[in-house]
């Protein structure tokens, strides 16, 4: 478990006794700086080899340095970065895919940009990403830079569809409230266009004249039919069908919270979407605080679960009830046939009632793999890699 704010990586055995998880190694932050040189670590994976390798988005004084950090498998000590060369500008998430001997990833911004709160003058300065890097496997080395251009402001979650043998995936722009679908064209380079737009809605009584939707988590389902985002600032979950990547179809939408609910200060003036504002859902007797944000989906597909915290300091800035009652982890039940997200009213998992409480609960992860700590090698792949431990063929 990487923190961003102490730079701290926690490892907890659960195999032993789930009900009762202990930490089992802790890597510190200089440990992190001494022979990674990075801090603020993000994303996990396990690399085929048995070792893990996490993203990082910062040098000692919160610069943004998009760069990966090396664990042991077994002994779970640092072994050293994992790029040859030159980092990333930005770094946020990554996924890697053998078959194409590609990995992509994406960029938040400087740690000391986005940790004291989000200053709308920051994006005006250029100071968040709007680019994807797409690395060589093999050489550890960025390959090339596509620029997302005005409508690609803070590319976060990236996605590669499971298939191991489609040069393709989606990556979340977070501020610009687009999906980009990025994707080998014609000529063998790495290309990306906006498939999804979410427009924003004008408002009264919010910070900005503008609400963006927020698209802070996407998740594709394992058998590659449906792409599901999350928009944190408008409150609702999407579900698409990319049966054709090119042209997804809205076929879900779920509104669990968010910033627009009726009778609570923020006046909608203007909205190319909906006709009324949403009402802000109950569930076990309880006001749904927040609005969904990181997302996990079942291997059927059937059982979707998000909670509702982004970051403690964005947290405090635009949904300060939460900080003080607590996060979320909420069920959807999730239609694989025609499409639909339906609120699961017997499950709740209430985080103001955690001990030492309220607390805030972010990533969720299933015990033996899921949607998006799983990556799959072809057959090929996985000889010409000489892998040792992989968990899907």
């Amino acid at each position: 478990m990487p923190c961003l704010g102490s730079s701290r990586v926690y490892v907890v055995d659960v195999g032993s006794d789930k009900y009762a998880p202990r930490i089992h190694h802790i890597v510190e932050p200089s440990e992190m700086m001494n022979k990674g040189g990075m801090t603020t670590p993000h994303t996990t994976h396990c690399l085929a080899n048995g070792e893990i390798m996490i993203s990082c988005l910062g040098d000692a004084n919160g610069n943004n340095k998009g760069g990966f950090v090396v664990l042991d498998g077994q002994t779970f000590e640092v072994k050293g970065k994992w790029e040859q060369g030159k980092e990333a500008e930005y770094g946020y998430d990554y996924w890697y895919q053998p078959h194409f001997n590609v990995m992509v990833s994406s960029g938040w911004a400087a740690p000391k940009t986005f940790k004291p709160g989000f200053n709308p003058k920051d994006v005006e300065k250029g100071l968040y990403g709007n680019a994807l890097y797409f690395w060589d496997w093999k050489n550890r080395t960025i390959t090339q830079t596509v620029d997302l251009g005005p409508d690609g402001v803070i590319p976060l979650e990236v996605r590669f569809m499971h298939n191991p043998e489609v040069p393709l995936g989606f990556v979340g722009c977070a501020l610009s409230s687009t999906i980009k679908m990025f994707f080998k064209n014609n000529s063998g380079k790495w290309d990306a266009k906006t498939v999804v737009s979410v427009p924003s809605k004008k408002v009264q009584g919010w910070a900005l004249p503008e609400m963006p939707g927020l698209i802070t988590d996407i998740i594709l389902s394992l058998d590659d039919r449906f792409l599901y985002f999350s928009n944190w600032l408008h409150g609702d979950m999407r579900q698409y069908d990319i049966t054709d990547p090119h042209n997804p179809k809205l076929v879900g939408q779920l509104f669990l919270g968010g910033s627009i609910c009726q009778g609570e200060g923020v006046t909608v003036t203007e909205d190319k979407e909906l006709k009324s504002q949403p009402k802000r859902p109950m569930i076990k007797g309880k006001p749904i605080i927040g609005a969904p944000q990181m997302v996990q989906l079942s291997l059927d597909g059937k059982r979707m679960y998000v909670t509702t915290s982004l970051f403690s300091n964005w947290d405090q800035q635009f949904y300060p009830d939460m900080c003080k009652k607590g996060s979320m982890l909420l069920q959807i039940d999730v239609d694989t046939d025609k499409g639909g997200l339906t609120l699961n009213q017997d499950f709740l998992v209430d985080f103001g009632d955690e001990p030492g409480g309220p607390v805030l609960a972010h990533e969720i992860r299933y015990p033996g793999g899921d949607c998006t700590s799983d990556i799959w090698l072809s057959k090929k792949t996985l000889a010409e890699t000489g892998a040792k431990t992989i968990s899907k063929i």
